[in-house]
């Protein structure tokens, strides 16, 4: 924090921030600040670095999305490779997440910021000159341990960075680069794709991330302020081990086990991944006794909004995982369409996204609470139901503009989950635990997008044949896409009824906590 934002945050009443972690800890609840000066405006271009850095890694998610088919062909994939060029990022990522939010909070989220950064670009450029599929592979696994680094470092910047009161604002904000993200993405891996720049022909949509990365990691080492947990803390290896295991364990028998035959040690595998997810949860309470330095902060889970909050982004990404390659191989591979074609029938989806991702947290969350995000799960579904009808009705002879109001209803729907999800998530976490609840956050839900890809074997493979003549391709594809919709529709059923867990209303949208003085309000108690 700057001289000039010590100062506003003193004149608003606010404690002293403490960025080295040795200060008191900022209520997760306040009150609205009196009028008063500007705020700082390296806080605004702190979070301008820390949002592009959330944008390139939407964007390289579905980027990649709509370039597989071109991977396929020209890199000779398999279908197993082509999922782990996705699960693997997706795995890797999940894994790695909490371990980068705690160590932001041990060594400096500025600091690890950085590294992911830098790490990320890197690991970009080694994807885009990837040999063989194992390359990027592997280019792409290095890719998703980076981005593990940076991404928990965003929530945690804004919550140690922003008081409560101006979180809904930055997480408004945030909605609106997912949805941009959601936009940009599809479309510039078509264009890049179709211009086939320098006959790369896939590769610039991996490279594409050089000059973005390089001027983020210069910017942010200049305007990020440090700050770290009020407390000492330690890595702890144990818990980053048995995570990782566990969820290789489950995701790799998913993602091989069609390809194989389903042998008995898939099942054995995945079966054993409970047993090792048991322990590190035994493991994880031993630990926070021992010396209060877990891997995973359990104390998190007793604090009702950031438990429903888990179930419910955990549910949500298996859904995402599943659809967007789904959709993609239908409509490229399925209905034959170039990637210009197929990024473009992504577009009304994408700004319905935008759109409803920033009025839900400003106008409509205030006002109704929890009810915005049941009904994105109740509008989204609808979207399915829609698409899965016309899919059928039209077959191969459905044009982009057929698909375009599903899509947009899918689209509102998503947009009135994804930002006041995260506020709800995060709004009763106390400060010093940012890090690890934004771990936690990105890890389940990326958890669940990596379990999402790896049914898609299950829900969307298991209905093609293994050798199929040209002209049975395309019904093929459209008959598993609509399997496969089934279950996502059925999957927002159920996070319809997660959410009735959630809290009827964010702590900060709470009726009378904006007439609560700042010196009074306290720590939300933790819910048993």
């Amino acid at each position: 924090m700057t001289p000039n934002d010590r100062n506003a945050s003193q004149e608003r009443g606010e404690p002293r921030d403490q960025p080295q972690g040795t200060g008191t800890r900022r209520p997760a609840v306040a009150a609205t600040a009196p009028s008063g000066p500007a705020p700082d405006r390296a806080r605004w271009l702190a979070l301008a670095i820390v949002m592009t850095a959330a944008f390139m890694d939407l964007v390289d998610v579905t980027i990649v999305n709509i370039a597989i088919p071109s991977i396929e062909r020209s890199a000779h994939a398999s279908v197993s490779q082509i999922q782990w060029i996705t699960a693997g990022y997706a795995l890797a990522f999940a894994a790695g997440l909490i371990t980068g939010g705690r160590l932001g909070d041990i060594h400096g989220r500025k600091r690890l910021f950085l590294i992911g950064i830098g790490g990320f670009t890197l690991a970009s450029a080694l994807c885009g000159f990837a040999a063989n599929p194992e390359m990027l592979v592997a280019s792409r696994i290095l890719q998703g341990g980076m981005a593990a680094l940076m991404v928990p470092q965003v929530l945690s910047i804004v919550h140690a960075t922003f008081p409560a009161h101006e979180r809904g604002k930055v997480f408004g904000l945030f909605g609106a680069i997912v949805g941009l993200g959601a936009v940009s993405g599809p479309l510039l891996g078509a264009l890049l794709t179709e211009w086939n720049l320098f006959g790369l022909e896939w590769r610039p949509i991996f490279l594409i991330n050089l000059p973005v990365g390089v001027l983020a990691w210069i910017l942010g080492r200049r305007f990020i302020t440090e700050s770290k947990a009020p407390k000492a803390l330690k890595l702890d290896l144990v818990g980053v081990t048995l995570v990782s295991l566990g969820l290789l364990m489950l995701l790799y028998p998913l993602t091989r086990g069609r390809e194989l035959g389903w042998p008995l040690w898939g099942y054995v595998c995945m079966a054993g991944a409970l047993a090792v997810f048991a322990a590190l949860v035994s493991y994880e309470k031993r630990k926070a006794a021992r010396d209060g330095s877990p891997l995973i902060e359990l104390s998190l889970f007793r604090v009702k909004s950031f438990a429903a909050g888990i179930a419910v982004q955990t549910v949500f990404g298996v859904a995402l995982g599943i659809f967007f390659l789904v959709w993609t191989l239908y409509m490229q591979i399925g209905l034959g369409w170039r990637p210009l074609r197929a990024g473009l029938t992504g577009v009304p989806f994408s700004i319905a996204v935008s759109v409803a991702a920033g009025l839900s947290v400003q106008q409509l969350v205030p006002r109704f609470g929890r009810k915005v995000l049941q009904a994105g799960a109740l509008v989204m579904g609808t979207g399915v139901l829609i698409y899965l009808w016309e899919a059928h009705r039209y077959g191969l002879a459905i044009t982009p503009w057929q698909m375009a109001p599903p899509l947009v209803v899918m689209g509102l729907g998503m947009g009135l989950i994804v930002a006041p999800l995260t506020d709800a998530v995060l709004s009763e976490v106390p400060r010093e635990h940012a890090g690890s609840a934004s771990g936690l956050i990105n890890t389940v839900q990326q958890m669940g997008n990596a379990l999402g890809l790896g049914l898609v074997s299950v829900v969307f493979f298991g209905q093609i044949g293994d050798r199929l003549a040209l002209a049975q391709v395309g019904p093929a594809f459209v008959h598993a896409f609509q399997h496969a919709l089934w279950y996502v529709a059925g999957i927002m059923g159920v996070i319809f009824l997660l959410m009735c867990a959630l809290p009827k209303r964010p702590a900060q949208h709470v009726e009378g906590a904006a007439q609560e003085a700042p010196e009074t309000v306290k720590e939300p108690e933790l819910v048993s």
